[in-house]
């Protein structure tokens, strides 16, 4: 019973500032919950392991000290915009490509749960490949070339069902090719070239409905060929140079893939003789050098498509058939070292004039070709190599009988940066040589950009066919490409530099991309999201730089780009905190003013005796004493006007916050009851929990539900994580 009145007025008046405080408490958690929302605590705890994993040199990864990852911007951190169906955040990218980054990849990145792409290429990276990688069902990209990764492929790997790119080419990873990789239904790139993979490829593979790019060359494979991989009905280039197939045969049957365009077996010791591969309709390039076919060469025409014939080196004899003659994009025909015999027609290179851009290269080089049947007037763009023929005893053909020289143009092309003449003027950045506006200055975006298995030999005649293939998936114009250099590469792989350069803008009098465009072009490339090319193959990027202008700019961006829906909740957050510490202040006053009627009660234990709520405890002060350590201020986790917050560990384990107040601000026993009533009354997802209380020994304590991202206050002053939660 109430002694008075008066105290009943004053009783039912904190009632009323106490849910006016819980209501706005209520409401800015709720604002805060759903328009600032974090990462995934599991995904934080995971790209903090994978860090220590790594050794950065460079100081990349020095973001990853503050914050949280998705929203303070870490670098090569890429998150989904909006919350999932947990209420967090969760990384969508991990792209870490050329940082100079060493050391090994960790397994906690198999608890990146949602992530799309896995781009660590260009590194340092030792160690194996994590088996716990495979649990990343969400995966998409899984690129991981040019590192020294060692060890085998995990099977794993052979079960992430939505897979599309496997690269872990230029590595040092040995064992076999996992027969889990049949698996891979969604795969349409397998990039394993320059490893040590070994064994028989899994003849399970011909059940990959999607696989385009097959490429396993400069490994150390074994066995046969199997012929079911001509069953796969999307597969283009099969790249397996420089393995060993212990004399196996060419299957008949790869001769019955009508999408095939690049079919290169260089230096696998195969034996017999070549499939009729006339009936592959698109075929652009066949390279079967350095092996030990033999036979003659069949006569059966093959694609008008085609762009080099590669069969130097083995033991063919016959004749060269005549249809070599009626190939009218014929760039490369090889047929050197072998033991090949008859005339040599002029129908070869006579029609060659006609087409001066497309270059020939004829190298019939040491075999047992007597004659020319025709005319021995070559046109400019035709080389003829014959040295090693009886041919050559013929004077009138010494100029096609001299010693090849070291030969650059036909391994390797370089074009160099066009020189704009312009009037002297200020221009901080450089001249587009490529602008349709004269002397346009402006900052590029500079590109390393690689072919990895083209279908041709000659990139002249295919040149600007391959910046209007690029400007478009780039979403660019043509003017705004310059190729700045270009050269062929050991495979034969086809490197580039590009230079990418603005619009000009007439009403900004911009001279750079903004930073939005900016991440638009680089996600195009890290994502592979440039549509297939047969002719040109699959891509990589080598590198993407940013000039110092451009990384205070996109820096810059980076740290002020927040979506309008988080702005808004950060404003009524900020709007309902301010709310929420005047009722904390009026509050205060009134338990203070209200002091005055009541005091501190020495004998609580038969008042607490009669409150019995449902999962809240009564706990004595030595309980929360040793649960905090005797309150030691490194478990302080807060306070305010109340008093001080505690992170504590009951005896059962269960962590939990526990807030003491100070002398200052105590209540009287049946208020401070009366507000455990109702704390124990309020369940909301955006609220802890009470777990009990304690009320004794002149002590008033409330345990609550330990909250593991920090307090409100922390998320609207933009705390770091870090400072939260000192352990």
């Amino acid at each position: 019973m109430l002694q008075n009145s008066s105290e009943l007025c004053y009783l039912e008046m904190s009632k009323t500032k106490l849910c006016v405080f819980l209501g706005c408490f209520l409401l800015s958690s709720a604002l805060v919950g759903a328009q600032s929302p974090i990462t995934h605590p599991d995904e934080v705890s995971a790209l903090r392991t994978i860090k220590r994993s790594l050794t950065d040199p460079n100081k990349n990864l020095t973001s990853w000290n503050r914050g949280d990852p998705c929203t303070s911007n870490w670098t090569g951190v890429l998150c989904f915009h909006t919350t999932l169906d947990d209420g967090y955040l969760h990384v969508r990218e991990l792209q870490l490509l050329s940082m100079n980054l060493s050391g090994t990849l960790s397994p906690a990145l198999g608890r990146l749960s949602r992530l799309l792409i896995l781009d660590f290429m260009w590194n340092k990276i030792r160690g194996s490949i994590p088996k716990e990688i495979g649990n990343i069902t969400t995966l998409e990209l899984l690129l991981l070339n040019g590192n020294q990764l060692t060890g085998s492929l995990p099977d794993e790997l052979g079960y992430l069902p939505n897979l599309n790119r496997i690269q872990i080419d230029e590595n040092n990873i040995s064992g076999p090719m996992p027969t889990s990789f049949s698996n891979l239904k969604n795969a349409k790139h397998f990039h394993m070239n320059n490893n040590s993979i070994s064994g028989q490829i899994p003849p399970e593979l011909s059940k990959l409905p999607n696989l385009v790019h097959f490429l396993l060359d400069n490994n150390n494979l074994s066995g046969y060929l199997p012929q079911e991989l001509a069953q796969m009905p999307n597969l283009a280039i099969i790249q397996l140079d420089n393995n060993n197939f212990d004399g196996a045969s060419i299957p008949r049957s790869f001769g019955n893939i009508p999408t095939l365009l690049k079919l290169s077996l260089r230096n696998c010791n195969l034996q017999g003789s070549i499939p009729d591969l006339s009936r592959i309709p698109n075929l652009h390039y066949l390279d079967l050098s350095s092996n030990k076919l033999g036979g003659p060469i069949p006569a059966n025409k093959l694609s008008e498509n085609i762009t080099t014939i590669d069969l130097s080196n083995n033991n063919f004899t016959g004749s060269i058939p005549i249809n070599f003659s009626s190939l009218p994009h014929l760039q490369n025909l090889l047929l050197a070292n072998n033991s090949l015999n008859g005339s040599i027609s002029s129908s070869l290179w006579q029609n060659r004039a006609l087409n001066a851009i497309e270059s020939l290269t004829l190298d019939l080089e040491n075999n047992l070709l007597v004659n020319i049947s025709g005319s021995f007037d070559l046109p400019s763009n035709v080389t003829l190599w014959l040295k090693g023929n009886p041919v050559c005893s013929n004077g009138s053909l010494v100029q096609f009988c001299k010693s090849q020289i070291e030969n650059e143009t036909r391994i390797s092309t370089t074009t160099n940066s066009t020189i704009v003449e312009c009037k002297p003027q200020s221009c901080p950045y450089e001249y587009s040589p490529t602008s349709l506006l004269d002397c346009f200055c402006a900052e590029p975006l500079l590109v390393g950009f690689r072919l990895k298995s083209p279908s041709f030999s000659d990139f002249i005649p295919y040149k600007k066919m391959f910046e209007g293939y690029l400007t478009q998936g780039l979403s660019l114009s043509v003017y705004q490409l310059h190729m700045y250099s270009f050269a062929w590469q050991e495979g034969p792989r086809l490197g580039m530099y590009l230079k990418l350069y603005p619009i000009y803008d007439n009403t900004t009098n911009s001279h750079l991309f903004n930073p939005s465009e900016v991440q638009r072009i680089k996600s195009i490339f890290t994502g592979w999201r440039i549509p297939l090319d047969g002719i040109f193959g699959p891509y990589e990027l080598i590198n993407f730089t940013l000039s110092d202008v451009y990384k205070d700019e996109f820096s810059s961006s980076l740290s002020a780009s927040i979506s309008k829906g988080t702005l808004i909740g950060i404003i009524l957050g900020t709007f309902a905190g301010v709310v929420m510490l005047s009722a904390i202040i009026s509050l205060i006053l009134f338990t203070r003013h209200l002091r005055g009627y009541h005091s501190i009660s020495k004998q609580r234990q038969a008042s607490r005796s009669l409150l019995k709520i449902d999962g809240v405890k009564s706990f004595t002060y030595g309980e929360l004493a040793l649960a905090t350590n005797n309150f030691d201020v490194f478990t302080q986790i807060g306070q305010g006007g109340y008093g001080k917050v505690y992170r504590g560990t009951l005896a059962n384990g269960t962590i939990v916050a526990v807030k003491r107040a100070q002398q200052g601000s105590l209540q009287g026993e049946k208020e401070f009851l009366t507000e455990i009533q109702l704390l124990s009354r309020l369940h909301h997802r955006n609220l802890v929990s009470l777990v009990g209380y304690c009320d004794e020994e002149g002590e008033q304590m409330l345990v609550y539900e330990y909250m593991s991202n920090g307090t409100l206050r922390d998320h609207l002053s933009g705390k770091p994580l870090s400072s939260r939660n000192p352990k």
